[in-house]
């Protein structure tokens, strides 16, 4: 798809990190940005840097994991710049999940379900039938993780296993705009190949109380900060992906029609080769032997 000034680009989770970095990129290629976030103060101050920056902006306080107000961010989109040409059902948080499986809260699944999965599922119905019938070109891109979406890692199994149902997702979005003849494209987005300084460690401040949980923490939440910290302390050596690489691997992808944004990694692709052998083999999973819980 080629991108063109005066073309719309609708970011959900757009207030920083990685969707922030999106929608920067898409103004900077003369798009207008459509930028919807849970958090009013961030996504205000992300509005006005933006704007600053020359950008057409509109901004709309959304939690994508309510169907009605993401199909209020749609008309609300097209009312202002009438007409949508790139999705990007960014939006995530994780879950706060602690223990075994089978020890979770519900609510810690109902949480991360209700935004990861269904907020995907939310954007796809609100936006992409509008972008089918305009008869432009158009792009969904939906935000997944190596961390489920390539394999899963159970230290982080919710968090995990909502990324790898947005692959399935995608993949069937993928297919059922082939079968319509559609203009509109599908990609499903990997974040990296390295670790990311995004406000997914801190999401929880963003919990509503409808899925609050239900009992007190056995531990207390850690920042990106802190982790950093105690991985180096360890002996680990931490690498970072700026976001602005991120958004550079979806523009490219979107001008590429390319379904897989997933950057060259030699981690990711020996994970990929594993589970693909494990499969065929009719093995046991062997690639998760690194993260057997103690």
């Amino acid at each position: 798809m080629r991108l063109a000034e005066g073309q719309t680009a609708v970011v959900t989770g757009a207030a920083s990190g990685i969707g922030l970095a999106m929608a920067r990129r898409f103004a900077a290629e003369g798009l207008n940005v459509v930028l919807a976030d849970v958090e009013e103060a961030a996504l205000d101050k992300a509005a006005e840097e933006l704007r600053e920056e020359g950008a057409r902006v509109h901004a709309r306080v959304v939690d994508v994991s309510e169907r009605e107000e993401v199909r209020a961010l749609a008309d609300a989109a097209y009312d202002t710049f009438e007409g949508v040409h790139v999705l990007c059902n960014n939006a995530g948080v994780g879950s706060g999940a602690e223990g075994r499986m089978w020890e979770h809260e519900v609510n810690d699944w109902k949480w991360a379900f209700a935004v990861n999965v269904w907020g995907v599922f939310h954007g796809i119905q609100a936006f992409v039938p509008r972008m089918i019938a305009s008869g432009e070109p158009g792009h969904v891109v939906n935000t997944s993780s190596s961390d489920g979406g390539i394999a899963p890692l159970p230290t982080a199994s919710v968090y995990a296993v909502t990324k790898a149902a947005v692959v399935t997702m995608t993949e069937s979005l993928y297919a059922h705009l082939k079968a319509e003849h559609a203009r509109v494209g599908a990609s499903v987005l990997f974040p990296g190949p390295h670790m990311l300084r995004t406000g997914l460690w801190e999401s929880h401040r963003n919990r509503p109380e409808r899925y609050a949980k239900e009992r007190p923490r056995k531990t207390p939440y850690r920042s990106l900060d802190q982790w950093e910290a105690a991985m180096r302390a360890a002996g680990r050596e931490i690498h970072f992906t700026p976001v602005e690489d991120v958004a550079g691997t979806v523009v490219d992808g979107i001008r590429a029609d390319r379904f897989w944004l997933l950057p060259p990694s030699e981690h990711s692709d020996a994970q990929i080769r594993a589970r693909s052998r494990s499969m065929l083999d009719r093995a046991e999973p062997t690639y998760l032997e690194n993260f057997v819980l103690d």
